[in-house]
């Protein structure tokens, strides 16, 4: 049997900046990530999927991805 990936799935969820308790918050509302991103970056933005929800720390898609990407985290790693 093949792996399932995020994009195997209808949701995947991203968590987007989080780096303090605010991590357990999100954790209790809305489970645990599949995927962790450090920044909300160009990486970032292109593993989202149109059927993906997203969490941020602060902020919202709308805002500049960072000019640096910075490295993610799968739960497949952890």
């Amino acid at each position: 049997m093949a792996e399932q990936t995020c994009r195997d799935r209808p949701l995947c969820v991203h968590y987007v900046g989080f780096r303090d308790d605010r991590y357990w918050n999100a954790f209790k509302i809305w489970g645990g990530p599949r995927m962790i991103h450090r920044k909300w970056d160009r990486i970032a933005r292109h593993d989202v999927g149109p059927d993906d929800l997203v969490i941020f720390a602060e902020g919202d898609e709308h805002q500049p991805p960072a000019a640096y990407n910075a490295t993610d985290l799968d739960e497949r790693w952890l």
